[in-house]
């Protein structure tokens, strides 16, 4: 047997030159397989799994071997998933892989070289067939694939910049992923992607603002609309970051494109419309709001009460800020 036939040409493409020992021998002949390797002309990744040449993984690659060492039925999952589905800025070091819970074989993953991702393999009881992307590798669907990337991230931020990103880059819909958490009724941080949802579905589009609704819940303050249009002087059509339309209070989020003078100017200009106008206007930047939303909080609290929201809540005034 030798490896010029059809089927094997395809296999090789559709799987970006990664094998299973079992497939190549299938469609090759063990001889073949032993030889190729003794010769360097293939390459031996792990524990029962090759590639047909001897050079260093691509990521494709890489995503097949993640798959291949999980064993039958398993899918590429969490944010190499996700980015599998175009979400950017997910990468990371680690591919995630699900497999079926009812499997009964291991799902550790063997030793793998150094220019192999770490792999980590996740049983699941619940991946019905609308849960699952027809692709090379087979994936999880973005929505399923946000949701467990979230369910997986190193911390509560990390989970809320995964919604935050796809759902700007309009991968996905906060409705579609609301639906996979409707099916998931015991997954990790559920709450918070519920929450994070609603807010992005509220307005809040970068993940700035959205650590700016979290600081109000979090210090009992009333949530502000949010992305809320108004029309300037000139008749120009403005959305501001958060606004209590009851208090005339508007909060704008500053990140880092603000250090851009031009737009620093337009922005001045803009706010001393609102000025002008009659609202009060806080400004804060985005990583003080995550450094010490404490300060942020009392600022705020002072300018609402200021506003007529009623009862004063004790401050907490940070040090070092007055």
């Amino acid at each position: 047997m030798g490896w010029d036939g059809d089927e094997a040409e395809w296999l090789e493409l559709a799987q970006a030159g990664v094998l299973t020992s079992a497939q190549a021998i299938a469609l090759a002949g063990r001889g073949i397989v032993r030889g190729r390797i003794k010769l360097a002309i293939w390459r031996r990744v792990c524990r029962g799994i090759l590639v047909t040449h001897n050079g260093q993984l691509t990521r494709d690659q890489q995503l097949w071997v993640a798959v291949l060492v999980a064993g039958e039925r398993a899918v590429l999952a969490g944010a190499a998933a996700a980015a599998e589905g175009g979400v950017r800025g997910l990468r990371g070091e680690r591919i995630d892989v699900l497999v079926p819970a009812a499997r009964k074989s291991s799902v550790r993953a063997p030793r793998l070289p150094p220019d192999m991702a770490g792999v980590r393999i996740h049983r699941t009881a619940i991946l019905p067939a609308d849960h699952q992307q027809v692709g090379r590798p087979p994936r999880t669907t973005t929505a399923r694939s946000v949701v467990d990337a979230a369910a997986w991230a190193g911390s509560p931020a990390d989970a809320r910049l995964v919604l935050a990103a796809a759902c700007q880059q309009r991968r996905v819909l906060p409705a579609e992923v609301v639906e996979v958490l409707a099916v998931l009724p015991t997954v990790r941080r559920r709450r918070l992607m519920l929450t994070t949802l609603a807010d992005i579905d509220g307005g809040a589009e970068a993940l700035s603002e959205i650590d700016f609704v979290w600081l109000c819940r979090r210090h009992k303050l009333p949530v502000p609309d949010r992305q809320v249009h108004r029309t300037d002087s000139h008749g120009h059509r403005r959305f501001l970051d958060a606004y209590w339309p009851e208090h005339r209070l508007h909060v704008e989020v500053d990140g880092a494109h603000h250090m851009d003078a031009g737009q620093w100017a337009a922005d001045m200009l803009r706010q001393n419309e609102v000025w002008i106008a009659g609202d009060r206007i806080l400004r804060f930047p985005a990583w003080l709001i995550r450094a010490n939303p404490a300060a942020v909080a009392d600022q705020l609290r002072i300018a609402l009460i200021r506003s007529g929201m009623g009862a004063p809540i004790p401050l907490r005034v940070a040090a070092g800020l007055h």
